[in-house]
Order: C-alpha cells, then structure tokens, then sequence
C-alpha cells in the first residue's frame, strides 16, 4: 500500500494541503490530541505493567484508530454513498503499531469514485492532518482483481476488515480475490516461498545480525505472517488454531509459534517507543535504551543487551525453525505424498518421502540412540532435500529424550564420536545444532545459543560464529584449493585425527559469557567432554590445548615481529611440534575467517602463513638451536640474492644494492621483499626518491609499498597521510633507517572500500609527488565518523614499555608505544601526527583493528642533544600522552 497522501488511485483525486467537510468542525486536532492520549496510555501500559499482553495493547491501538477513521469518514462522506471502507495489511489484522502505516482500501464502482473523489480526498487529507500515516487505494472489485496480479497488492487485501462496509461490499470483496479468479493456491504458495527466500538472502540468511530488522529478517514477524498468508489462501483459515484441528499444526508448534511471535512483537512495540518513529531495524542506536526500557539490567556475565538480542535471536531461530516444517506440509498439501523410498543402509529405519528424510515407525524415537541414527543416515546420503517435517516434529518432541553427555551411556558417546569420524561431520553437527539436539547433548552449547556479545568485532552469535569455523574447517578439508588461504590445503592432508580440530572448533569459545578467561574454562570444558567419550589421554591433551591457546597465533602474528628469531622460538617452544602448529595454524586461519566477513584478508593470511612456516624451520632445526639474527640475515642475503642473479644482474651489481640497504632489513625481511627492494633501486642515484607498489595475496586492492628516500623529519606522517588519503588502511608499517641518512619504509595496505581499490601506479605516483614537496602541508583528510562507531566508545589505553639492553645504549633501545582506542577514520593519521608533533620518530607499527577496536603498537625514539636516538623519558611519555589524548578526544 503507498504511504504518501499524493499516491491515490485512479478514481480519487488528490488530497489538497488542508481541505475538510463544508460547514463540518476541524476534526484533526481532536483526532490528534485523541489517538496521543491513546498512545501515552499504551506506552505506559508497556512500560509499567509487567509482562503486558502485547496483542492486547496492538488490538488496542488498532480500535483507537478504528474509531477516528470512522469519525473522519462520517464527517467526509456523506451518508449512504455507495462507497465501502475497509483496513488492509497489519492494520487489517488488527495489529497496530505505535508507528505503523495506517493502509486503507475504498471499495466502489468507478462512477461512485468519480462521484464522490472530491469527498474521498477530503477524508484522505484529514486524516493526513491529524498526524495518521495512510497508506490509501481507491478501487472498484474488478480493479482489485486486476491489482492482485500483484502479490503484494492481493496479500493486503487478504487480511481486509470492514470498517465502514456492509455485508455485499465484503461478499464483492472476497470474490474479486478469490483463488478461483486469481493466484491459485499451488501459485501462491510457490511464489510467497520464493519472496520468503529472496527476503532471506537480502539479509544473508541469518537473524544472527548486528542490528536484525525485526519486520523483515529472516525469523522475523513477517515469517509468522507469511505462514498466515499461506494457510489462508491454501486451507482457507489465517486461523493457525484450525491447522491443529486438521492435523497440519502441532499444539505444542503453534503454541511455540505464538509465545515468540509476541515475544517479537514486544521488541518491535518498544523499537517503535524508543525509536519515536517507523523504525524495523534493532539499530546500535535503539538497543542500549529499548533493552533498559523492557527491564534488563547488566550482571557480571551479560550486558542488558546483550541479554535483549539473545532473548531476540533464540525467538527468530524458533520461528526459522517451525516455519520450516509448516511450509513442507503445506507442499505437502498442494502436491501429496509420493511413494516412499527405502533406504536400504540404514537398517529399515529411514526412507524418503519426496526427498525428505522420515522416520519409518510412527514410535520414532524410542531413545536418543534413535535421535543419533538418524544424523549418521542424514550425513550418510547428503544429498536429500531436508527432514520430512512429521519427523522433524517428532524429533522437537522427544529432545528431552537426549542426555546431556555426563549422563549417557557409554554407547551414545560412542556414537557421537562416529559422528565426528564419519562423512560430512560438520553438516551433521550444524543440523544438531539447528534442531536443538546439540544444546542438549553439550548444555555449554545451549548457554551460548543466540549469545551476543555487544561489539562490531564478532558479528555473530557464539553459536553462529562456532559452526561459521566449522565450516570453514570442512573447507580445508574437501580438498578444493581457497586461494583466500595460501596453504591450508597443503597443511590439512596432515591431519592425524580431524575430530580433534572439529573438537577444538566446537570447545574453543563454548565458555563466553560466564566470566572469567574464556579460553581456560573452555579448555577444562574440553577436557571433561573429550575424557568422557572415550578420547585417549593424548588427544584429550592436544584439543584441551588448542581451545586454550586458540587465540596465540593470532595475537603473535598481529601484535609482535614475527620477522624476529627471538619471537619465533619463544612460539616454536609454546607450540613445541608440528601437530601442534598444524593443527593450531588451521583452527586460527577458521577462527579470523569465521568472526566477521570483512576480518580475514591478504595480510593476515600471509602474517599467518609466515608464522606458520618460520616456525615449522624453527622446530625442524630444533628448539636447543634457535636461529641467530646474523645467521638470519645471512639465510635472507643468499636467497635474495639467487633470485637477482635470475633477473641477470651480477654478484657486483647485487653487492651495491646491498650496500645501500639497512642491515636490519636482511634480518627482518623475506627474501623476495629483499629482492624486490634492491630490484627497485637499480638506477636510482643516492639522495633520490623511489617509491614501487605491488599487489600481495589473493584480495583485490591489497599493496606492499616500499618507499626509498632521503630521511627528514615528519617523514612517517605524511606517508601515512597520503596513504590515508588515497583510501587506503595500512595493516602494518616498518620503518628502517638505511645508509645515507635514507629511509626504508614498508607498508602492508589494503583498500578502506574494496570497491574503488586504486592503482598500484598510482600509490606510487601520489607518494612520490607528495615526497617532491614540503610536508608540513600534508594533513590527515577529515572524514565523518561512521554511525555505528559513535556507540562503542573505548576508553583509550596508552602503554609504554623500553626495548634494548640500557637506556644510555645510543640506536640500541626504543620505547614501545602501545595503543588501544575506538577506532575511526584517520585514526593513524591523526596518531603519527600526534608521534611527529612531539619530535619522535617511528621505526616500526603494527595496526590491528578488531570491529570498533583499534589495538595498535609503534616503536619510537627520541633524539638527545648528542643527536643521539634513545628510548622515551618519563617526561617525554607523558607529553606523548597529553598530545595523544588530545589527538583522541578530537582536540588536535
């Protein structure tokens, strides 16, 4: 229905700005100041009355405007015209939001519109005038007829109430719409569960969002109201009670169904209070206040909306999950059974009907061992469409039939782990997980079901985010190469027992939201879970420590020099052998993948895969002998220097370029970094300007910049402002000081819009005029904080810490600065600003940005009267303090 009082259908002329009835009172502020009294008494009934029936204030609300639409239409339109009004949509239903549509359908001949268009703009324009958003369409039965070829249009007027109409106009009403004349059910029905299905993918087949839109999501109201469309249109009740009458409803589905329809209708009742708008979207903006306004309050292990949006996303899994089987049985309906299939595997137990998976004996099941059978036949033949829904129903029924794992027999736990051994191991557990049998198997699992954790960071639900590694742990497992991963295709074929990374997947965040560490008491969860169905001590042993020290790849790679020796066998001693490292490398590279689509990139997939390989060298060289930085630097020489020799240049040629690097390089760099640095010098005089970008990884956009040039103060600023400049976020900076008073700058960097990525010869272009100037010019861009961020505010964090031998040890000692802030455009613009305007210098950066937390760490100097580069004084640290608050709070 249209929403604008300009939008009337032929027929009805256009409201004017304020026209009423001729000699007739001003209806509209009565209207207004009536249906206001109404809305305060219902905000306060919601808010005051505990547990309020929401149907009843919706039903409320709906005779409120029922009775002034009524006054409006007595007032405009005269009495006995051959005119008929009736509300449509929600407003039909009698379902009536504090900020909902208000849509309308006048029903009359095309004379009688003609006739009487003067009067039905009138009554349009009141109501408009009174504050009421109509949504109105004029039109006689067979315009409606012709309007239904509409879906959309027919399904309004499914749910069409008489307001002002007699018993013919309602008669004329439903036989203009009746299948017989238009959308048959089998089409209805075909084309309501394809608008279901693109509805869903608009929102990427998940209610598990940020900010779920609770009309339109998937779960959300409009799944309930599209089940009522279809039974309406293909049982002729929009009745649900009348399914369970004739078999196609359960008592306990529909009254399921029900208790989570109201409890999304109490959500959306209050978005709308809160909100003081239309508003669908749980927006950041909205939860905080709509969580305090229904009566939750933070505990030591949840925030008050955090324990909102869980309520909301088991609601929306529910309704996902009943609204399943009720649209098969509805296919059912339309097409009927087809001759069962037996499938002979599986004992005689199992068939399918129209490629569903059923349940052979009406007693199924007797016990949980039923429940188990039924997931290895299921992951056993793959291919089927789904599980027939009286299954599916009997299956809800007996979940109470399924022990938790510390109480079953030894023979269930035994079959659990055939699970986990045998085919597709990972859609057998997310189906568990989707029936509701996996929360009872592992009742940690059950805690964390729609559990949310209020950040941009993880932008799933535990749960969701357990079965997103999951998945991604099944893909390195089929075999099919993912260029997003450089090597886990080569490390996965190592797999001694692939259970056990399944395991660890499933354990590794199973305790957030009790307090405390989650690793260490997911860890001990783990261990009591693995010892009791039957792993041996070792296995037990190795996914213990993988789930409690599943973020230590992570946190090495991003956070610390992994180019170092000394930071590679500190790791290779804590992962101790290639098991361990393997299984830990696949169980990290799921885990960042798994956490946020955006989060995995080029650059963490090679800081990944080059932890992963040093550390492999380190443990096959042996722990008692860790790699020394000369010998390092001397591995990085002769391998950089092979593959020069393969562009033809000569030992002599190499030996020059080598000389005008910094020796530190050979220590840190790789060595086709090196190559391709002293490549980009060949003909570049000293004291002049090189700049070269290339692509790395598999993701468009991603960069390497090294940037060659004579040292002057402010350098690091306004690179990374040009950078900033040019779109582009810079994932890890290292800055080394070269011969000839020249610098060596490297930047990992890859686009803030992956949509316009810009050119390598243009990054190159761009920071070489930039370096041909001045630079005190050059100024981090002013861009607007994205709305989202303005509601994750972190209290900035600013550490200090010296590295080196003694304080006095000139070029030998650096401060650590460490950084830890909400995140925002410019960010490190504005910081390495903030670094330059106390007079330091950066010589090295590590930029990690978790959703709105950025985590970044630097490593700088000062420079004595002696000219001399040392570590940070007290005084010195706290002026970079001051400047960097400043800087945060918006003050530079």
């Amino acid at each position: 229905m249209s929403s604008a009082p300009d939008a009337a259908e032929p027929g009805m002329a256009a409201p004017s700005a304020s026209r009423q009835a001729p000699d007739g009172p001003d209806r509209a502020p009565s209207i207004r100041t009536a249906l206001a009294e109404v809305d305060a008494s219902l905000a306060q009934r919601f808010d005051s009355e505990d547990n309020a029936d929401i149907d009843r204030l919706l039903q409320a609300r709906s005779a409120a405007v029922d009775a002034q639409v009524r006054l409006a239409w007595t007032d405009c339109i005269e009495a006995g015209a051959p005119l008929a009004l009736f509300a449509v949509g929600g407003y039909g239903r009698g379902e009536l939001f504090p900020q909902s549509d208000i849509d309308l359908l006048v029903l009359a001949e095309p004379d009688a519109q003609q006739h009487h268009a003067e009067a039905l703009s009138r009554f349009i324009t009141l109501l408009w005038d009174a504050g009421l958003p109509v949504g109105q369409a004029v039109r006689s039965p067979a315009q409606c007829t012709e309007a239904a070829a509409d879906i959309t249009v027919l399904t309004a007027m499914l749910e069409a109430r008489p307001l002002m109409a007699d018993i013919e106009h309602v008669h004329a009403l439903q036989a203009a719409i009746t299948p017989s004349v238009v959308w048959p059910a089998r089409e209805f029905f075909a084309a309501k569960r394809e608008e279901l299905r693109l509805r869903h993918a608009r929102y990427g087949d998940t209610a598990d969002n940020l900010e779920p839109n609770l009309k339109e999501g998937p779960g959300g109201l409009r799944d309930v109201q599209t089940l009522r469309w279809m039974a309406l249109r293909i049982v002729g009740t929009g009745d649900l009670e009348s399914l369970v009458a004739i078999g196609q409803f359960g008592a306990d589905e529909l009254a399921t169904l029900e208790r989570e329809r109201r409890a999304l209708s109490r959500l959306r009742f209050g978005l709308h209070l809160v909100a003081g708008k239309r508003e669908e979207r749980l927006r950041f903006d909205y939860q905080k206040r709509l969580a305090d306004r229904l009566g939750h309050s933070d505990n030591a292990d949840n925030l008050a909306v955090e324990q909102m949006m869980q309520g909301f996303y088991r609601s929306a899994a529910l309704v996902l999950r009943i609204g399943e089987r009720l649209l098969q049985r509805f296919e059912e309906q339309i097409e009927g059974e087809s001759a069962p299939v037996l499938l002979p595997d599986a004992g005689g137990a199992f068939e399918l009907r129209r490629d569903y998976l059923a349940a052979r004996s009406p007693q199924w099941p007797r016990d949980a061992h039923d429940v188990f059978a039924l997931f290895a036949v299921w992951a056993a033949h793959d291919e089927i469409r789904g599980l027939h829904s009286q299954t599916a129903r009997a299956l809800a029924e007996s979940l109470s039939r399924v022990p938790a794992f510390q109480q079953a027999e030894p023979a269930l736990r035994e079959r659990f782990l055939s699970l986990l051994r045998g085919p597709h191991p990972v859609h057998a557990l997310e189906r568990m997980a989707r029936l509701g049998v996996l929360g009872r198997w592992i009742p940690a699992f059950a805690r964390v079901s729609g559990r949310m954790q209020f950040d941009l960071f993880h932008v799933y639900t535990v749960d969701q985010h357990t079965l997103a590694v999951l998945r991604n742990l099944a893909r390195f497992a089929s075999g099919i190469v993912d260029e997003r991963f450089s090597i886990a295709h080569e490390v996965w074929p190592r797999m001694r027992k692939p259970e056990l990374l399944l395991l660890a997947g499933l354990f590794h965040d199973i305790a957030k939201g009790r307090g405390g560490d989650h690793s260490e008491l997911g860890a001990e969860d783990a261990r009591i879970f693995c010892s009791s169905i039957g792993l041996s001590q070792a296995d037990t042993a190795l996914v213990e420590w993988l789930v409690r020290q599943h973020l230590l790849m992570s946190v090495t790679a991003q956070k610390q020099d992994i180019a170092d020796p000394e930071v590679i066998h500190r790791f290779a001693t804590k992962v101790a052998d290639r098991e361990h490292l393997d299984t830990l490398y696949l169980l990290t590279c799921a885990d960042i993948a798994g956490t946020s689509p955006k989060l995995w990139n080029a650059w963490k997939d090679r800081l990944l895969a080059d932890l992963y390989t040093a550390t492999r060298l380190a443990l096959r060289r042996g722990l008692e002998h860790p790699v020394a930085a000369d010998e390092r630097a001397a591995e990085t020489r002769e391998a950089a220097r092979a593959t020069l020799a393969s562009f033809g240049m000569a030992d002599g040629e190499i030996a020059a370029l080598y000389a005008r690097m910094p020796e530190i390089g050979f220590q840190r760099g790789r060595p086709d970094q090196i190559a391709w640095q002293a490549a980009s010098l060949r003909g570049v005089a000293i004291g002049e300007t090189r700049v070269r970008a290339r692509p790395v990884g598999q993701q468009a956009g991603a960069l390497e910049v090294f940037v060659h040039t004579p040292d002057r103060d402010g350098l690091f600023a306004a690179i990374v402002a040009t950078l900033d400049r040019l779109g582009l976020a810079i994932q890890q900076a290292r800055v080394l000081d070269g011969p000839h008073e020249t610098i060596f700058d490297s930047f990992e960097v890859i686009p803030i819009d992956p949509r316009f990525p810009p050119s390598s010869e243009d990054v190159e272009s761009r920071l070489a005029d930039m370096l041909a100037g001045p630079l005190d010019h050059v100024r981090p861009v002013r861009r607007a904080q994205p709305r989202h961020l303005r509601h994750f505010r972190i209290a900035p964090q600013i550490g200090f810490n010296t590295l080196g031998k003694r304080a006095g040890d000139c070029g030998r000692v650096r401060t650590m600065l460490s950084l830890v802030c909400t995140d925002r455009p410019g960010l490190l613009a504005d910081v390495a600003r903030a670094i330059r305007d106390q007079s330091l210098r950066v010589h090295d950066a590590r930029i990690a940005t978790f959703g709105e937390r950025a985590e970044d760490v630097f490593q700088i100097t000062a420079t004595d009267s002696d000219g001399c580069e040392t570590a940070l004084d007290a005084t010195q640290q706290e002026a970079l303090r001051d400047a960097l608050l400043a800087c945060l709070e918006g003050e530079h």
